[in-house]
């Protein structure tokens, strides 16, 4: 069984030079399901995890479900955040699942989803959480995906709107692609959110951040605070400019 290294990330938040095995994400499982006793924050979170499903996402597609679903899984036993998923693919498809607590639901959708070829709809997913946070409080937006096929301008119009609102877009971006980069940099900078890059080879870190999300969500820059993880301090370093 191989050995986890330390991460190695760039100040531009490149996470991608880590290794990890099964040990690892059964420690981060462990980690996540004491969340609800170190978050100090009141009530329940609402977050919105959008995944891009098109076709070029498919070869880390079932790395990235395990870990996704594993964290939400332990998050919604503790009971301190509602998950909606949304994802995108193929031709105009944009579905959005119903916000729930026992995310087994969503585990049990997320496994079952396929690649598609397409082209991405990244605007539709910050148009959704607009609409959603007008019904009622989203805590934070998580989208993970590798490629921006769309008007920058248009993305950054409605990341501005979301920052404007305190909901902070948490882009992980999947590979080296210089559009997405730079459009995916620009949409967590408007919305006051962050910015991570990952591969394959970085999933027990991308998992940790993902945690931090969920903490952040359910508790607010003070529950991040508390817990003081090395992955914690990095979120506060990207959020410290926001308001607890």
């Amino acid at each position: 069984m191989s050995t986890s290294k330390s991460p190695v990330r760039s100040s531009q938040g490149d996470i991608t030079n880590v290794r990890s095995d099964k040990s690892a994400i059964d420690a981060f499982v462990r980690q996540a399901r004491a969340l609800a006793s170190q978050s100090t924050g009141e009530g329940k979170g609402r977050l919105i995890l959008a995944l891009d499903a098109t076709m070029s996402r498919q070869p880390t597609w079932d790395l990235a479900c395990e870990i996704q679903a594993r964290m939400f899984d332990a998050v919604g036993r503790a009971g301190g955040l509602q998950v909606q998923l949304v994802y995108y693919r193929g031709f105009g498809e944009c579905r959005a699942s119903r916000f729930v607590s026992d995310t087994a639901s969503l585990k049990t959708l997320m496994t079952k989803i396929d690649c598609r070829g397409g082209h991405t709809q990244i605007g539709k997913v910050l148009t959704h959480a607009l609409k959603e946070h007008a019904r009622e409080r989203v805590n934070a937006l998580v989208f993970i995906g590798d490629a921006m096929e769309e008007n920058i301008d248009d993305l950054a119009a409605r990341a501005g709107e979301l920052g404007l609102r305190g909901v902070p877009v948490f882009v992980f971006q999947e590979g080296h692609d210089p559009v997405a980069t730079n459009a995916f940099k620009e949409i967590a900078r408007l919305s006051r959110g962050a910015w991570f890059r990952f591969d394959r080879s970085a999933s027990e870190t991308l998992a940790k951040l993902l945690a931090s999300v969920a903490v952040y969500a359910s508790g607010g820059l003070k529950a991040l605070e508390t817990r003081g993880r090395p992955e914690d301090l990095l979120m506060l370093e990207h959020l410290s400019g926001r308001k607890p």
